[in-house]
């Protein structure tokens, strides 16, 4: 179960790490009805909350952060999905709702099924 947890958060932290470089780097297209700001906003939350999946458990430090950076993904998650319904259709929030799914998955199995070993020192 371990495993198969680190390489679903590795690839949720690699997802939201592209996801929020695409989203700081470049300006909003056209047809997304936010504000530039707003998505930069988006863009910082998901590069700290991709971070926070990986980084407390490789360095041993802090790991308690790491379910509560997927909860807060899952929450992002959870607004992709309703933003993708609303403005382009529900074939668009298929992607998003998978991602929050593994998002959720990872917060309860770090929590409760097999958290991280906490190092206090």
């Amino acid at each position: 179960m371990n495993i198969l947890l680190w390489i679903v958060q590795i690839l949720l932290a690699l997802l939201f790490v592209f996801a929020a470089v695409m989203k700081l780097i470049f300006p909003t297209p056209p047809e997304i009805p936010l504000p530039d700001w707003f998505l930069k906003f988006i863009g910082l939350c998901e590069l700290l909350g991709g971070l926070g999946l990986v980084l407390p458990g490789l360095f041993r430090r802090q790991q308690y952060l790491t379910p509560l950076a997927a909860i807060g993904l899952t929450i992002i998650m959870i607004g992709a999905v309703v933003f993708s319904v609303k403005f382009f259709g529900f074939k668009y929030a298929i992607s998003p709702l998978i991602t929050g799914l593994l998002c959720a998955f990872v917060a309860y199995a770090r929590w409760k099924v097999r958290p991280l070993q906490y190092s206090f020192t």
